[in-house]
């Protein structure tokens, strides 16, 4: 099934992307899973039934009840206990590069995760996932009923080799050592700016890099005396720098929320 792609705002106001998890890949995980299980499964069926021979006599059923109680708390356990404690992977998402997150984008908590592999006994019903299979196959995240009743949603691993190369204006920002807290604006000042003034600033962030000295000058003072009035900062004594590091902070502070909500 095709791979979606799923914008997700957090808390924070950080926004991201994720590639969802699609029915393929969760399979192939939930195969590897399984064959792991099926080997432990297999070694506890054959070494409590010979401890058994030995404790137990006649036709007692307590080796049987015993097998069933440790296999189902293994089987199960697994899943919440490598979901909670390694980042939302089992063996089998690790070797497939998927994992576990919160819908928010934050890592999956402990609560989360015994909801939804407390649901895996009802995504397993009637035989071989088969409620799971469809909720994943037709739900638009690529979740099953655990994932919707837990609030996670399982997503691809973003390579961290893979590194983009940063833009000319990241350059330029890096190279002023500016970030969002390197000038304090009020809260209505930031809320004065609607979509218009953003495109503005931001049009004019990502052509400064390329701009000649008498080009950019100009086009600093044309916008800032546009904008510095909305935020309530006075233009006079100012540098020229000083103006084009006070919008492209102003940028910074704006980017997240405003390229999200695009």
């Amino acid at each position: 099934m095709e791979q979606e792609r799923v914008d997700i705002k957090t808390p924070e106001y950080v926004s991201l992307q994720f590639q969802t998890a699609g029915l393929g890949s969760r399979a192939i995980a939930m195969i590897i899973d399984q064959f792991i299980l099926s080997v432990v499964n297999i070694f506890i069926f054959i070494a409590l039934f010979l401890i058994a021979d030995k404790m137990f006599t006649g036709d007692s059923l307590w080796p049987l009840a015993i097998v069933i109680i440790l296999v189902f708390f293994i089987n199960w356990g697994y899943f919440f206990i490598a979901e909670s404690f390694f980042g939302g992977k089992t063996i089998g998402k690790h070797v497939t590069g998927i994992r576990v997150i919160q819908e928010n984008g934050h890592g999956l908590t402990i609560l989360s995760s015994f909801i939804r592999n407390l649901l895996r006994m009802i995504d397993m019903l009637p035989s071989g996932y088969f409620i799971g299979i469809m909720f994943v196959f037709f739900h638009s995240k690529h979740k099953r009923l655990g994932d919707i009743t837990a609030g996670t949603i399982v997503v691809h691993e973003r390579s961290a080799k893979r590194k983009k190369k940063p833009t000319a204006l990241e350059k330029e920002i890096q190279a002023r050592g500016l970030t969002a807290d390197s000038l304090a604006i009020a809260e209505w000042g930031l809320n004065a700016i609607g979509t218009k003034e953003w495109h503005l600033i931001k049009t004019y962030c990502l052509r400064l890099p390329d701009l000649q000295s008498a080009e950019r000058k100009q086009l600093t003072e044309q916008v800032a005396s546009i904008i510095f009035p909305k935020i309530g900062l006075d233009l006079k004594k100012k540098t020229n720098d000083e103006l084009e590091n006070t919008l492209l902070v102003l940028y910074l502070k704006l980017k997240d929320e405003w390229e999200f909500a695009r």
